[in-house]
């Protein structure tokens, strides 16, 4: 909603109830004719009222407007937080209805599922994806220190011999 809208019909009316209030001073005065600061008067509250008119209205296509957005912002965003699974829920509740009709199911919901069979394959999936990983850098480290350490035999085997000469 606009509140600032809201403000300007309020400030229009307040101007308005002061325009009448200084007819209603001039009208004591006796300066005007009162015949003629009446039909102002009646002028000034005629032209209030068109305006107020005129905002309500409007204020109702506005109202219209605003509702429209906010429904279909409510419905994107339960639609994006909605959990996936809650559609099983849905559809399980659904068929049950139908079931109490006596009409024949539209869709077969495995019997025993479980909820969060799902999360238990992706955790086992990560699990074995980690295990892989450490497999894998094991295995590499072993086959870096592996060919360093035949290299450093080799020096400490050329060293013990008589003469210190490695074998070429």
């Amino acid at each position: 909603m606009k509140l600032a809208l809201f403000q300007e019909i309020l400030d229009l009316n307040q101007a308005f109830e002061q325009v009448m209030r200084g007819l209603t001073k001039l009208e004591k005065v006796r300066a005007f004719s009162t015949e003629q600061i009446r039909r102002v008067r009646a002028e000034v509250e005629t032209a209030r009222v068109d305006a107020n008119r005129e905002f309500f209205d409007n204020f109702d296509a506005m109202v219209e407007d605003d509702a429209s957005w906010a429904y279909k912002f409510q419905r994107e965003y339960d639609r994006k937080t909605k959990e996936l699974d809650d559609v099983y829920f849905d559809i399980k509740d659904a068929e049950e209805r139908r079931k109490k009709k006596g009409l024949p199911p539209r869709v077969a919901i495995l019997p025993g599922w479980d909820i969060s069979d799902e999360d238990r394959y992706d955790e086992e999936e990560a699990g074995k994806k980690k295990r892989a990983a450490r497999k894998k850098a094991i295995a590499a480290k072993q086959h870096k220190t592996g060919s360093g350490g035949s290299k450093k035999r080799s020096q400490t085997a050329a060293a013990h011999r008589p003469g210190g000469k490695a074998k070429r």
